[in-house]
């Protein structure tokens, strides 16, 4: 006797309910994500763009702008006093945003090819 191994349509359920919550979107559309996709999925392309738009935007202002004085010229320079946590935190920071922006602009490259 042999067993037959049938999902029922519980992958397609999981996708559904996977891309309802990255989403945020209640229980309720899960059923209409299953029937008509495409709003959802411009509503997560622009969602993805607009995260890529504000971590691109992060980046800039993370590096010295062109009208910036240099920070090595002692009469430019002003000092600022902030906390040793508070500074490695910034910097934490700042890369993490440069790397996750090389790693889009390799995926894009990646995408081209």
């Amino acid at each position: 006797m042999s067993i037959i191994k049938a999902d029922f349509g519980a992958e397609k359920r999981t996708a559904a309910r996977r891309l309802r919550t990255l989403l945020s979107l209640s229980a309720l559309h899960e059923t209409n994500v299953r029937g008509n996709p495409v709003p959802y999925l411009e509503r997560a392309s622009e969602r993805i763009y607009q995260l890529e738009k504000v971590l691109f935007e992060a980046a800039v202002a993370a590096r010295p702008g062109e009208g910036e004085p240099s920070e090595d010229d002692p009469h430019n320079a002003e000092p600022v006093t902030i906390g040793r946590r508070e500074y490695l935190r910034l910097l934490a920071c700042r890369d993490i945003v440069e790397t996750a922006l090389k790693q889009l602009a390799s995926e894009d490259s990646d995408a081209e090819s």
